[in-house]
């Protein structure tokens, strides 16, 4: 018997030293010469296409940067106001129901969500949320410029898709 566990115990020395129980060379690598993620490049980026007015390629870079950090605020801001401008409300909507527990209450959910509703054409809806961020800050030149915006909106009547055929 003492010479049985003397094998087993000589065997698994010599295992030990041969790398039977050693770290593959994949474990131990050094990984000093990689690169950092910067998770923020496609944010930056689709704010930049925003500004510029390029709203289908803010929209992509938007969604890019939400598969990224998917609860964002500022990501999920930019996705729904890129989609507002394309009139892609359907999902403009799932990026506000998102926001809503996260940044509900803050001017900037109620000035990009009250546009939101100013572009569908629920001006009803759009002046209660621009309201609502006016009277968060009445020095807020997005606030005053957006219920002004509404007041010149309200001038402009509705006509359906045909009124003007005959024309």
């Amino acid at each position: 018997m003492k010479k049985f566990l003397l094998v087993v115990g000589l065997l698994g020395l010599v295992a030990c030293e041969n790398g039977a129980f050693n770290d593959g060379s994949g474990s131990v690598m050094d990984t000093a010469n990689r690169s950092y993620y910067r998770d923020d490049d496609k944010l930056v980026a689709a704010k930049v296409q925003f500004k510029e007015g390029n709203f289908g390629r803010s929209y992509t870079l938007f969604d890019k940067a939400l598969d990224v950090t998917p609860n964002d605020p500022e990501a999920l801001l930019g996705y729904a106001a890129s989609a507002d401008m394309l009139g892609r409300f359907d999902k403009a909507d799932v990026a506000y129901r998102k926001l809503r527990p996260i940044i509900g209450n803050t001017l900037q959910y109620h000035n990009n969500y009250g546009y939101s509703n100013l572009l569908r054409g629920n001006l009803t809806v759009a002046r209660q949320h621009f309201l609502i961020a006016y009277e968060m800050d009445p020095s807020n030149e997005f606030a005053a410029n957006n219920l002004e915006l509404l007041r010149n909106s309200i001038n402009y009547p509705r006509r359906a898709p045909g009124d003007l055929n005959g024309i």
